[in-house]
């Protein structure tokens, strides 16, 4: 299953699971990236880093190891 700094951009798809109990995975579920939630991958940075993911009706900018986090499932 890929993470979410795998996929390319414009992918759309389902956060499956976030990997980790540390206090990043904690931070990124305050923020809205949960299980069963919709995403899209809407921009990178033009080093890769950080990726911009449209999610809960809103853009968020995360760092690519936050999203190497993030397993998703892609439509």
């Amino acid at each position: 299953m890929p993470t979410l700094d795998q996929v390319p951009i414009g992918c759309k798809g389902i956060i499956s699971s976030i990997k980790g109990e540390d206090a990043t995975a904690q931070r990124l579920m305050e923020m809205g990236v949960i299980e069963g939630e919709p995403f899209e991958l809407v921009a990178s940075a033009p080093m890769g880093d950080p990726l911009e993911i449209k999610v809960q009706g809103y853009r968020l900018s995360i760092r690519k190891s936050e999203a190497a986090l993030v397993f998703v499932q892609v439509s």
